[in-house]
This record gives structure tokens, C-alpha cells and sequence, in this order.
């Protein structure tokens, strides 16, 4: 069930960043009378799933879910309609209207995406407001970290303080600062010292392939809120409230210890103390198979201060407009990723899978529309990149032709939309092969 959810939002986002995409190309194609004749949310190669005519248009729903398209008249695109080429311009199309009007209608669905990203963060921020934890309120108990944490230098109870000597005031920014930004070193407290943990050669670039944003984590209590369907620690005595603090006569006091100790327990007799009001009770039963006992923890909301603020809507727009362009920042810091000798960021590109793991398993339109004005973002950088047969190829063949003062050939249109369209299906076959060989693995 929880991979159809997400097989949901998945088509539900791309559906509704597709379709404003190509209405962005659309009403700027309208605008300067621009014929266009096809309107398509997926493509159709054979069949469409249905189509009806409006006003000259074609529009209709393709049956094969990667992007959508407008077939704009008297412009090579995929449909390599060459036989049209061939007949005398009209005013009517594309190729007829001037260099700066060609130019328009190639960034509209881009100028879109980029809009409705902002659009999703300024009605995000005045429906749910704005909560982060902050770092000096995480640094409460320390912080928590796995085998890539402790790689890099960090150490369980480590109290983060900067990053290249920038303070992170949100906490759970702070995995995505150093892989952004490269960082070369963290300064910390440990026990009453402040020291700099350098970051090891290689380190960001095994951040990259680790995908876990967790090496870093809060630490706190693991106090019981509530006890799963046959929890054996539920039938041992465990109550809820008891404050688990020690294991096997060794003294554990937060959540991420028994996390990583029970697991390694199971099929074994195990004896917990825990704290219950004032006095001290133990109870012992058997790790199952699984590795999980049945015990779900008191939320980290109950042992430290989120910082929360509500936005009126007047509130809203700027504060969205500027956590928009915070987000095409952070998308491009990922692409210079991509070229990095160190980090080698390619060989953790992925495709649908991938963007389909990063929606939650049950339905949270919260998150749901975050991430969508994130692919938002993703989808209008990715399209203004200079190749062929993406606006930004077309765009870039419009800069040449605005400044050289004449066009590039049809012939060599045609044979870029080919190269384009050959670069593109590579990518596609190599990050949807990157998520089946991960998949596996």
C-alpha cells in the first residue's frame, strides 16, 4: 500500500508541474498569436488515452508518464514534424514571429515553474507557518551520529556550533550546508572543549552516496509514548512514561543507543532498566527475530523548543518569493556537485524511483506540496540547461540568432533535436539504471 501512496503523489506532482509547464509555453504562444496545435500531459506515441479539439487545439492525456508537451506550429521539436517545415511560413507560427517573441514562448514554461514553486511556498507558509528547531536548542543533549558521522570526526554529545565558521541557525540544515557548500571543518564542544573537526578528504563525497541525512541527528531521552501489537516489553511490565536507562546492566540514556544495541539482540534475553516516577523497575523478556520490541517513543517536540511562526498572507508572499529563490540557489549548488572530482555526485543520480522514494508513505499534503514546489524548481533549472531538444537548447539557438543577427539553419535544427533528444534518452537510461542497480543492491 505504501508504494502505491507514493506511486500517487509521484504522478500527482509531475502531473501538475507538467501541466503548468507547458501552459506557461502555451499562454505565451497565445500571447503573441502563436498557433498552437497539440496540448499533451504525457506523451502519446500510438494512442492517447483520450483527446477533444478547443479552438484549434488538440488537447488530450498520453499514456506514457515522462513530461508532457505543446506541439507549437512551424517549430522543430520532438515531433520532428519535418514535412510542415517544408511548406512557406505563415504568420501564424512560431518560426514567422520575431527572434524576441520566440524567445518569450521558449522561457514561459520555465518563468512558470519557477512562479509556482513560489506560489506553493507562499501559500505553504500561510496555511502551516514556518517550524525549524534550533541548532543551539538540538544541542541540548548533543548530537547523534552513525558510522559516516564518526568518520568524519564527529563524536555522540558533540555540540555543534558552526560550519566554516558560519552559525546554521536551523539544525536540520545542517547535513544539506556541509554537502552544499563543501565544508572543510565543524566547530564543536565536546565534553567542556571547543574544538574544529576537519573533514576528512572524501568525506563530502561519501555524504553524497550514504543518502542518509540522519548521520547527524538530535539526541534525547527515549521516554515510551505508546507500545505497538504484541510488544514483549508491553507484556514484560514496560508502562508508558517509563524512562528507559540502561541495558544489560550498562548504562544507556538516549533513544539512538538502543536503536542501534536492540537490533543487535535479537533472538536474546535481554534485561531493561527504566525509570518510573521516582523508583527504579526492570523488566526482562526476548528481542524477537525482528529486532524491534514494540516500543514507540515520546516525540523530540516534548524535549526541545521549535521555533514556529504564522504568516498572514500579505506576510506570506515576500517570505515564499525569497524561499523560492533560496531553493534555485540550492538546486544549482547540487548540479556544481555533479562535476565534482571529489564528490563525483553522477553516480548517485537517479530517476523515477528515486524521486518517487523521496514522497512520504502515507499521505501528508504538507510535504506533498513541498516537495513539489522543490521538482518545481528542479524541473525549471534542468530545462534552461543549454541542450538540444530542452527550452534551454532552443533558447541558446535564440541568443546566437538575436546577437548574430541571422538563423541557424533548419537542416542543423533538425540534426540538434536529434542529438538532444539522444543525450536526454541516455540520461533517462542511465539514472533509471542507477535506481535498479541501487535497487538491488
Amino acid at each position: 500500500m505504501e508504494i502505491f501512496i507514493k506511486i500517487a503523489q509521484l504522478l500527482l506532482s509531475l502531473s501538475i508541474l507538467v501541466i503548468f509547464h507547458e501552459m506557461g509555453h502555451f499562454l505565451a504562444a497565445k500571447m503573441f498569436h502563436t498557433r498552437v496545435e497539440k496540448f499533451y500531459l504525457f506523451f502519446n506515441p500510438w494512442f492517447s488515452i483520450f483527446k477533444f479539439n478547443f479552438k484549434g487545439t488538440e488537447y488530450g492525456l498520453g499514456w506514457l508518464p515522462l513530461g508532457g508537451y505543446v506541439k507549437i506550429s512551424g517549430m522543430i521539436d520532438e515531433s520532428m514534424d519535418k514535412e510542415a517545415m517544408k511548406k512557406p511560413p505563415q504568420p501564424y507560427e512560431f518560426r514567422s514571429k520575431p527572434a524576441w517573441q520566440r524567445l518569450i514562448i521558449m522561457l514561459g514554461g520555465v518563468i512558470v515553474n519557477v512562479l509556482l514553486a513560489m506560489v506553493i511556498y507562499v501559500f505553504m507558509l500561510y496555511t502551516w507557518g514556518e517550524s525549524y528547531l534550533p541548532t543551539s536548542e538540538a544541542n541540548k543533549y548533543g548530537i547523534a551520529v552513525d558510522s559516516m558521522g564518526m568518520e568524519m570526526g564527529l563524536r555522540n554529545g558533540d555540540k555543534i556550533i558552526s560550519i566554516d565558521g558560519k552559525i546554521v541557525k536551523d539544525f536540520y540544515q545542517i547535513p544539506i550546508t556541509l554537502i552544499l557548500d563543501e565544508a572543510d571543518y565543524i566547530l564543536v564542544q565536546r565534553d567542556s572543549m571547543i574544538m574544529n573537526v576537519k573533514i576528512p578528504d572524501g568525506a563530502i563525497g561519501k555524504l553524497v552516496k550514504h543518502k542518509n541525512p540522519d548521520f547527524i541527528g538530535i539526541r534525547f531521552p527515549y521516554i515510551v509514548e505508546r507500545f505497538g501489537e504484541n510488544s514483549p516489553a508491553e507484556a514484560a511490565g514496560m508502562q508508558v512514561g517509563d524512562k528507559l536507562i540502561e541495558l544489560n546492566g550498562e548504562p544507556l540514556k538516549y533513544f539512538h543507543e538502543y536503536i542501534r544495541e536492540i537490533p543487535q539482540q535479537k533472538g536474546e534475553e535481554i534485561n531493561i532498566a527504566c525509570l518510573r516516577d521516582a523508583d527504579t523497575v526492570f523488566v526482562s523478556f526476548r528481542v524477537p527475530e525482528e529486532g524491534v520490541i514494540g516500543v514507540y517513543r515520546t516525540s523530540p517536540e516534548e524535549f526541545f523548543a521549535f521555533n514556529t511562526r504564522d504568516y498572514s498572507f500579505v506576510e506570506a508572499i515576500p517570505a515564499g518569493i525569497v524561499k523560492g529563490y533560496r531553493g534555485i540557489g540550492d538546486y544549482l549548488k547540487q548540479l556544481r556537485l555533479l562535476f565534482s572530482p571529489e564528490v563525483k555526485a553522477y553516480e548517485s543520480v537517479g530517476g523515477f524511483i528515486t524521486i518517487g522514494s523521496i514522497f512520504p508513505a502515507e499521505w501528508d499534503w504538507e510535504r506533498f506540496w513541498r516537495l513539489t514546489a522543490f521538482l518545481s524548481i528542479m524541473l525549471a533549472i534542468l530545462n534552461v540547461l543549454p541542450i538540444p531538444a530542452l527550452d534551454g537548447g532552443h533558447v541558446m539557438f535564440l541568443l546566437y540568432e538575436i546577437i548574430a543577427r541571422r538563423k541557424p539553419s533548419d537542416k542543423f535544427m533538425e540534426y540538434s533535436q536529434i542529438v538532444g533528444m539522444i543525450l536526454i534518452f541516455a540520461l533517462l537510461i542511465y539514472a533509471n539504471g542507477n535506481d535498479i542497480v541501487h535497487l538491488f543492491n
